[in-house]
Parts: C-alpha cells; sequence; structure tokens
C-alpha cells in the first residue's frame, strides 16, 4: 500500500459476549500493531489468536501482535471509497476452563486509492515438508491477458476469473474449483442467500443454464472461469467464495475433476464434458446426481494434494443488457 494513504480507522467490534479487557488498534499502510490488555486473572494470554497468528509477545496480562496485512488471513472488503482489512481476535478456552471461547472483530479502514484494483487472493501454506503452495484467484479482463479494471458487470456478460497455484518446488499439480457460491456477504453464514456456481466437487452447474464455461488450459496450474453474469442480488455487492484444489494430475476421479456442461446446438440436450481430458466425460455423469469418492485414494488433503478456500470480490451487476 501506499505510505501517502491517510487517514486510517481504527474500528474493533465486539462479538455478542461481554468481554472485559482492553485492546489498542494502530493500523499502519501495510501493518497492524494490536495489544490487548486482559483485566480476568484466569485468563491464559498465551491462547489469544489473531486469524491464524500467534502472539508476537505475551505478558501475563497483555498479548501483542505485530503482523502484516498479507499474513494471519486477513480479509480484503471494498465499499465505495473505502479499502478495508478485517480479520478475527479469538480466544481459545482449554477443556474445562470456565473462560468461553469468543471472537472480537478487528478492523482497519483506509480511503480507497483511485487507482487501487482488487489483488489476487495470496495465502501461502507449507505442506508436509515440500514447500509453500501460494493459491490466487482473481477478475481478469476479457482476453485474460491482465486484471479487471471494473468489478461492474451487466447482466449477461462474461465475468473472466482466473485461479492458480504457484508450485513452486512441488511436483507439476493440477489446479481445481471445488466449488463456488455467490453470496452477498464476505462470509457464509447458516441461512445465506446464495447463488450456486460449481458444486458437486467441480460440476459447473451455472453453465446447464448459461453461456458460463471453463476456458481450455494454458498449464495445469491454472484454470480460467468465463462466467456469465448471473441474476442475482442486482446492484448489491456480490462476493463469490470459491475451494480451490491443487492435485497431483494423475489423480483425476469423480470428486477431483473440472466438469462443465455442453449445449448440443439444434438437439433438445447437451452433455457434461471434462475440461482436461473429454474422452472420461464419464467422471461428469454424477454431476446430475451426486459425486463420492469411488475409492480410499480420493482424499481432500494429503501429500498429493490440498484444498483451500477463497474469497473473490466483491462485484456488482447491474441490471442492463449487454
Amino acid at each position: 500500500m501506499a505510505l501517502c494513504w491517510q487517514g486510517a480507522l481504527l474500528l474493533s467490534l465486539a462479538a455478542a459476549i461481554s468481554v472485559h479487557a482492553d485492546m489498542k488498534l494502530k493500523c499502519w499502510p501495510d501493518f497492524v500493531t494490536l495489544v490487548w490488555t486482559e483485566s480476568r486473572s484466569q485468563a491464559d494470554t498465551s491462547l489469544f489468536r489473531l486469524g491464524n497468528c500467534f502472539p508476537t509477545s505475551v505478558t501475563a496480562r497483555e498479548v501483542v501482535f505485530n503482523v502484516y496485512f498479507n499474513d494471519c488471513n486477513f480479509r480484503i472488503l471494498v465499499t465505495g471509497d473505502q479499502l478495508m482489512y478485517t480479520n478475527d481476535l479469538t480466544y481459545v478456552s482449554t477443556p474445562g476452563s470456565d473462560l468461553h471461547p469468543f471472537t472480537h472483530l478487528v478492523v482497519c479502514s483506509y480511503k480507497r486509492p483511485k487507482d487501487w484494483y482488487p489483488p489476487t487472493y495470496d495465502p501461502k501454506f507449507i505442506t508436509y515438508g515440500q514447500g509453500d503452495l501460494i493459491f490466487h484467484i482473481g477478475l481478469m479482463n476479457d482476453d485474460f491477458s491482465g486484471p479487471a479494471k471494473s468489478t461492474h458487470f451487466p447482466l449477461g456478460s462474461s465475468i473472466p476469473i482466473v485461479a492458480t497455484v504457484e508450485q513452486e518446488t512441488h511436483q507439476p499439480l493440477l489446479l481445481l474449483l471445488d466449488e463456488c457460491v455467490a453470496a452477498t456477504t464476505p462470509e457464509l453464514q447458516a441461512g445465506s442467500n446464495i447463488y450456486p456456481i460449481i458444486t458437486n466437487k467441480g460440476c459447473l452447474v451455472d453453465s446447464k443454464t448459461s453461456r458460463s464455461k471453463f476456458e481450455p488450459r494454458q498449464e495445469s496450474s491454472e484454470l480460467r472461469l468465463s462466467l456469465q453474469a448471473f441474476r442475482f442480488a442486482l446492484g448489491q455487492e456480490v462476493f463469490i467464495h470459491c475451494r480451490l484444489g491443487a492435485w497431483d494430475p494423475s489423480g483425476v476421479d469423480n470428486i477431483k475433476k473440472a466438469c462443465h456442461y455442453v449445449k448440443n446446438h439444434g438437439k433438445t440436450l447437451g452433455s457434461w464434458e471434462l475440461l482436461d481430458n473429454p474422452a472420461k466425460s464419464n467422471l461428469c455423469n454424477c454431476c446430475e446426481t451426486s459425486c463420492t469418492p469411488r475409492s480410499t485414494r480420493s482424499t481432500e488433503s494429503g501429500i498429493l494434494g490440498m484444498v483451500h478456500k477463497a474469497l473473490l470480490g466483491p462485484v456488482t451487476i447491474s441490471d442492463v443488457a449487454f
């Protein structure tokens, strides 16, 4: 972030419980300092977390975090001319403790620079000593040659999305989108109003009723999706929640796949097609029912792959003919 940004707002919202403590928050251009002073003598200050980060330092009554926004799973939210970084300060209670776990929302808000565009989502993982996996997801321009310059799309237009994984020292990996849903909130909750895009372990269900499709791969570690702007929450901010998976390319099966529906022009019915090998499109047959593992080799974690949740947006779809 540019150092010329001004007016960082220091905000914190309590969860639905009363917390006897004092919090001091300082938002720098790309860094945050949080000091939590706990008044309850029975609290174990080492059990505080900011996102997935442990405290930088602790004393008997004080917890300090000095962290960058690129760390700790900070979330990015853009509303109007405001750019906000949010995270959760949590207390993880031990079994048998009289203190209940709680969550405290932490927000740093800045004036949005005119030349700022949504970055790709960039968390890092360590996987069984094999090195880092770095996932990205972002909005692109029409030919996928660069990032989108707008997050506003007319109804029926194409929303180009690219997801990638940086493999670093890993063997070649196949990137897949396990599921994606659209919602009007940056966090999914029970009862959230959602629009399904990809479900059933890689089935692009939106392609049955639209022009949405997976684009041909440029490389195994990248997946391109042309998503037709849908009639959901028109005029509102929409967030796309996705689960990405990076897998051994030889492990494609009915739960590790990318399938879209191809319409047969002039005929009543179309068919599901496997992006990476149409000759094996029978793996997509379960898209009409329920895709479940066919063997114990189909797992969601381990040395052959990793899954990760990512958030894209907000985007706004307007009710304007394309």
